[in-house]
């Protein structure tokens, strides 16, 4: 990438898809969405309401998960983050470990309210600040939460986009397969066929991802940073750290 770094990269494109919502909610252990939303809302003139779990200045629930779980249940969050150990080519979301459950060889954190939160928050982004095709697997040990359901399910929310550090794909959930979007500056199709363990759609010469713009960094570098190390502060100084460099 010519100027950027890969967290601004990842910044912007998140936030971007984040322009025009009401409410967008943040899980822990989250630095680059969190920084993502917070951007968003500077963009908005504080028109956009974030939820950071974790953090106190950009924090409203009182009792954590189940207030967040409330909001979502209502329809009063518009965007949420997921991640997972495993991720396949359907948005199917594996939380709990590899191998046949409860003999798993590898235990995750667990599932949490991630199921739940999948099938109500309308634009949920799928997010990986790596990419192999350990992560993207052709179908996942254990679904914690599934891409896509049965069309006599009530279903208002589901997964929106995945932001990798290679590339952004959208998701079709009525076909349930992943288009590509964009590679990012330097990344070859090839070899994003090549990380990846499940087919995908993509056009002979796909489009690359835009760089943030000066202003855009400047915001990162300067309001953001400083309000996203309040929660992260390890990160906001790496991300400093990364500019400056």
């Amino acid at each position: 990438m010519s100027g950027s770094s890969l967290a601004e990269l990842l910044i912007a494109v998140l936030a971007n898809m984040l322009d025009g919502l009401g409410h967008v909610a943040v899980g822990a252990a989250s630095p680059i969405p969190a920084a993502a939303a917070l951007l968003a809302k500077e963009r908005s003139g504080g028109g956009l309401r974030v939820s950071i779990l974790g953090s106190e200045r950009h924090n409203p629930f009182t009792d954590g998960g189940k207030e967040l779980f409330d909001c979502a249940a209502e329809g009063r969050i518009d965007a949420f983050f997921l991640g997972g150990g495993q991720i396949d080519g359907e948005a199917n979301i594996n939380l709990v470990g590899i191998g046949d459950y409860p003999e798993s060889k590898v235990r995750w954190p667990g599932s949490f309210g991630s199921a739940f939160l999948y099938f109500m928050v309308p634009r949920v982004i799928l997010f990986r600040d790596v990419h192999n095709p350990r992560l993207f697997v052709p179908k996942v040990d254990f679904i914690s939460a599934p891409g896509a359901s049965p069309d006599n399910v009530f279903r208002p929310g589901g997964p929106y986009a995945l932001v990798t550090s290679k590339a952004v794909m959208g998701f079709d959930r009525q076909a349930r397969r992943f288009r590509l979007t964009s590679l990012h500056p330097g990344e070859s199709l090839n070899d994003l066929i090549a990380a990846t363990g499940f087919d995908f759609d993509h056009d002979d010469a796909p489009s690359v991802t835009p760089e943030p713009d000066q202003a855009t960094r400047r915001l990162i570098k300067g309001p953001i940073g400083k309000a996203v190390a309040e929660t992260y502060p390890a990160f906001a100084a790496r991300l400093a750290g990364e500019m400056s460099g």
